[in-house]
């Protein structure tokens, strides 16, 4: 029999399983806080961090705190992140509640609408509502035709608000059904026999048990709101609104006209910090969401609540929200790709055309940009699954003693913003020995996307690896198997759909990524969403439609592809 004590050595003495438990923890630190460590060094530095006469300083805070407006930019920035986080819980929830736990009609196929804006960018979805309630929107111009006026107003921070509390519901939505749908039905029918209506007992019952699942996603919307760009930036650019985001964003693509690195630093460093703070703030209060289980080990069926008379004016009111806010962003965005201008006074299909088409596939660049997100996407996703899977193995499924923080470490950068991510691979590209080989290829693209997302193919594979037993690793490493041959033979083979999860996650994330690269990318190296911001501010909109059509009818295959194909699991 093989000797244990010596399986999975090299000839020359060492344990190839703790070589790759330190291998791995070193790979997964360096790429987590390589990009984190020359922001903060140029927070506090009076001049750009390549600079060899830059000395320490805590001047850029206090200049930051000094600049002109830089107050009203953090109170905007607030302010848009708490009425993204209302907006989003109040309608997420209400939503999750009526598809999830009543006879509601076609909840189904609403069901699935719902979870549509969750496969494209915010930057497709902004533009969405530019197309319909912009000035010159669709919706809006048929309601200045017809009622005479528009009641909205999305430029500025209030109306910035709503739209992106609105295009949030559908992660409340998400997270709240799962919720929603394992409360025991037993609570429901307690407070209906004491007389309480269908609505009463809903609001009464069902909605305080799911409060684990809104106070999770309540802070998630926070932390998405104040750290969005797209909405700020299409709203707010033309009214002279900024957030931290579009600050950092206007600083960073000026640099080269005005530079300020220390500012740009400090403001991220603060961002960064008010992240952090939250996502721990997310975790402390989840730790008491055990108070709050009602399916234990002999569960009740999940039933549906009949609404009884409601049931119609319920539809009514799920469907107009979605119609209003999803189907219709969807829709003006097709329309305008397939149109020269899009209005209610002339049908559209007096104006249709394919020139928008045309100019998109007749461009090198445009086309370039559509091919490299593919090829981000396919190759990054591939690569991010392999190295997530390793990472999951060495923290869940391991000896190492240090397992415990290397998970810590691969689920920071869910405290790590997109612009931040950007632009710290940015500094981290020009400030490190031999980084700059990769500067302005999808090679440094495909590892600021991989790291940023590390916690979104963690969560897919982590809980398939706790479902698989012990035993099994157990029973390989009696015969003599070494760690690394143990799960690659073994558990490895039983995560196939759980990978595939993964894989269909981070080719999604990565395909619709923009804000990462919008500091990251150089001509040969453009995706679709950083094609899309240049021409959104030069408002080339026919083109943009038509890349936005591009990139989600290219998402919906894969979705589509991913789950009766792969068997994918995508956001449940």
């Amino acid at each position: 029999m093989t000797d244990i004590s010596h399986a999975g050595t090299t000839g020359r003495g060492i344990d190839r399983s703790r070589a790759i438990y330190w291998g791995v923890a070193a790979l997964t630190t360096i790429l987590v806080f390589g990009p984190i460590t020359p922001i903060i060094f140029q927070a506090f530095l009076d001049k750009p961090l390549y600079d060899d006469t830059a000395v320490l300083t805590l001047g850029n805070f206090g200049r930051l705190f000094s600049e002109p407006g830089m107050g009203g930019v953090f109170f905007n920035t607030l302010y848009f992140g708490a009425l993204t986080m209302v907006v989003a819980q109040v309608f997420g929830a209400v939503m999750a509640v009526l598809v999830g736990r009543t006879n509601l009609p076609g909840r189904k196929w609403l069901g699935e609408i719902f979870i549509w804006p969750l496969f494209v960018s915010n930057l497709v979805i902004a533009f969405g509502w530019f197309t319909m309630y912009g000035p010159s929107g669709f919706m809006t111009l048929a309601a200045k035709t017809y009622l005479g006026g528009a009641p909205w107003n999305l430029y500025s921070v209030t109306g910035m608000g709503v739209v992106a509390g609105l295009s949030q519901a559908p992660l409340t939505y998400l997270m709240c059904l799962a919720a929603v749908t394992k409360a025991d039905p037993l609570l429901e029918d307690a407070a209906r026999s004491t007389g309480a209506g269908p609505f009463r007992a809903l609001f009464s019952v069902t909605i305080p048990m799911i409060r684990p699942a809104i106070i999770y996603s309540a802070v998630l919307n926070f932390v998405v709101g104040i750290e969005m760009l797209a909405i700020p930036l299409l709203f707010g650019g033309p009214s002279g609104i900024q957030t931290v985001t579009t600050f950092l964003y206007n600083a960073g693509i000026n640099a080269a006209v005005r530079p300020e690195y220390g500012i740009v630093g400090a403001a991220a460093v603060i961002l960064l910090i008010v992240v952090a703070v939250l996502v721990w703030l997310q975790g402390f209060l989840m730790k008491g969401a055990g108070r709050f289980v009602t399916v234990r080990g002999k569960a009740s069926r999940p039933s549906t609540l009949d609404l009884g008379a409601w049931r119609w004016p319920a539809f009514l009111f799920v469907f107009t929200f979605a119609f209003l806010t999803i189907i219709s962003i969807f829709g003006g965005i097709f329309m305008r790709s397939a149109v020269s201008f899009l209005t209610p006074l002339i049908p559209f299909w007096k104006v249709l055309t394919t020139a928008n088409f045309e100019h998109v596939l007749g461009s090198a660049n445009y086309v370039r940009s559509i091919v490299n997100s593919v090829l981000v996407a396919t190759i990054g996703a591939a690569i991010g699954t392999f190295f997530i899977l390793v990472i999951a193995l060495v923290a869940r499924r391991s000896d190492f003693r240090h397992s415990r923080a290397l998970e810590y470490i691969a689920l920071f950068p869910r405290s790590l913003p997109g612009i931040i991510a950007g632009l710290g691979f940015f500094y981290a590209v020009i400030w490190l020995p031999g980084a700059d080989v990769i500067r302005g290829t999808i090679v440094v693209l495909i590892l600021a996307f991989m790291i940023r997302y590390i916690p979104v193919g963690f969560g897919a594979i982590a809980p398939a690896l706790a479902q698989v037993g012990e035993e099994l690793d157990r029973g390989a490493r009696i015969s003599g198997a070494d760690w690394w041959t143990t799960v690659t033979r073994i558990i490895v083979p039983i995560l196939k759909p759980a990978l595939f999860s993964c894989y269909a996650l981070l080719f999604i994330h990565f395909f619709k990524e923009y804000v990462t690269a919008a500091f990251l990318y150089q001509p040969g190296s453009e995706i679709i969403g950083t094609t899309m911001l240049q021409l959104v501010a030069q408002g080339d909109n026919g083109p943009v439609s038509a890349l936005a059509t591009i990139q989600v009818v290219i998402t919906a295959a894969f979705v589509i592809l991913a789950r009766r194909v792969m068997g994918a699991k995508i956001y449940g």
